[in-house]
């Protein structure tokens, strides 16, 4: 029973070890621009059935509970807390924040579609709007040269002012992709995500509409992550990580009192 004991005990180490790597990462997030954070799901080890509940205890009685051994825990999986972030202001037509669900599109080298909540977008010397890795918008807008004013409104319309006019000239319109289930996509690295089948297809559409968010230009996107409730939440895993070691050294120390006493 104490063998099992170490297990179940070591367990809990790893689960509360990966959990403290998730916080890690949220708290190394906390400034990345349109970052959701993660949060650790857990789940039990299978259970050793000692005891039916109900089973005959004696002639006349049967067992009311039973009893059920538990093998420890482990992690099911994360979570992406898809809450809305601060808006914050940059004075920029090209920074544009998702106010409500969406995401925004962009093409990567392979041709697939990526989708990203961070709006900083710039423009390459031939004017195509991309991300600051150079992955294009989709669907692609162009700036041309001699533009001296660019809008972009809550529907993603983009209208760009040329130099000597005096009316605005229309450039396309940003879609938003929204899903299912948004936590379902795979997050890849540099702010992009990718579509699952967990997360469903996407429904792609104007901003505004059908539940996607509206396009504030001129905005970011912060991060979700609350520090302090991150901070509570390592003081609380770095705890259940040292009861857990704990168990151990106790587990241990009754077998070495078994050894020398038997």
């Amino acid at each position: 029973m104490t063998n099992a004991a170490l297990h179940v005990a070591r367990t809990g180490l790893d689960a509360q070890n990966t959990k403290m790597r998730v916080i890690a990462n949220n708290l190394a997030n906390v400034n990345t621009t349109g970052f959701k954070r993660d949060r650790a799901d857990f789940e039990t080890l299978a259970y050793q059935q000692m005891v039916a509940a109900g089973a005959n205890s004696d002639t006349e009685n049967k067992f009311a509970t039973g009893l059920n051994l538990g093998s420890g825990v482990s992690m099911q999986g994360t979570s992406k807390i898809n809450t809305q972030g601060t808006l914050q202001e940059t004075g920029n037509a090209l920074d544009m924040a998702i106010e409500g669900a969406g995401f925004f599109q962009v093409q990567r080298p392979d041709g697939s579609i990526a989708y990203t909540r961070a709006g900083n977008f710039t423009t390459t010397a031939e004017g195509v709007v991309v991300t600051s890795d150079g992955l294009p918008l989709i669907p692609q807008i162009t700036v041309p040269e001699g533009t001296t004013g660019l809008t972009i409104g809550n529907d993603g319309t983009v209208s760009a002012t040329l130099q000597g006019q005096t009316e605005a000239t229309q450039l396309g319109q940003i879609e938003l992709a929204s899903f299912m289930n948004a936590s379902g996509l795979q997050p890849i690295g540099g702010n992009m995500l990718l579509e699952t089948a967990a997360s469903g297809t996407p429904q792609v559409g104007v901003a505004g509409l059908d539940g996607r968010g509206a396009i504030r230009s001129g905005n970011l996107e912060t991060s979700n992550v609350n520090v302090v409730e991150e901070l509570v939440d390592m003081i609380e895993t770095q705890r259940a990580y040292e009861v857990n070691s704990k168990m151990i050294k106790a587990t241990d120390e009754m077998l070495q009192y078994v050894n020398q006493q038997l």
